[in-house]
Parts: structure tokens; C-alpha cells; sequence
């Protein structure tokens, strides 16, 4: 499986009260589960910055990753960017593999 970190920028609509903005995170997640139940989520956090959350879960492919991203933008998302990530051991063994000898 890989790895993906979801940046969601949430229209002012969306942040409006915390009661809405529960029940709509409760129904995107519930709506993400059901089109992808291949997805296993590893952290969801509030951020500060240009983006409002940063989600990290694993897929097992890039189809399952847009539709996370796509999902997303139909829960009044109006930026949804998906990065794939390395863990960094990973990188090392990759980096050494590509090293000049």
C-alpha cells in the first residue's frame, strides 16, 4: 500500500459553525469509506496555514487516492491536493540504490 497525504482547503461555507462542519466531516468520511474501503487512515489533523486539514492514509493505488481527493471536493472542499509519501527508511534504501559507485 502507499502512502498519501490529502491538503483540503474548506470554502468559509463550510466553517461556519462547528455543529455543520462536524456532521459534513462525519458524512464525508462515512461517503470516502464506502466508495474506497481499501483506505486505512492513519492521522487527520487541523492545520494553521494556507490549507484547513492534512489527512494521511494508505491506498492501494492512485484510483483509490482520487477518489479521496474527488470526494473531498464535493464536501465543499475548494482545494483538495493528494501528495503520495515515502517513509524516510524507504527513501534511504531508494537513495542508496541510486548512489554512484
Amino acid at each position: 500500500m502507499a502512502t498519501f497525504i490529502l491538503m483540503t482547503k474548506l470554502s468559509a461555507d463550510c466553517l461556519c459553525t462547528p455543529k455543520k462542519r462536524a456532521k459534513e466531516g462525519k458524512e464525508w468520511l462515512k461517503k470516502v469509506k464506502k466508495a474506497c474501503p481499501d483506505v486505512k487512515w492513519i492521522a487527520h489533523y487541523s492545520i494553521l496555514g494556507p490549507y484547513d486539514f492534512m489527512d494521511i492514509y494508505e491506498a492501494k493505488d492512485v484510483v483509490s487516492a482520487h477518489k479521496v481527493s474527488l470526494i473531498s471536493r464535493t464536501y465543499g472542499a475548494v482545494s483538495a491536493e493528494s501528495w503520495e509519501a515515502l517513509p524516510y527508511d524507504k527513501y534511504l534504501k531508494v537513495l542508496k540504490e541510486t548512489e554512484k559507485k
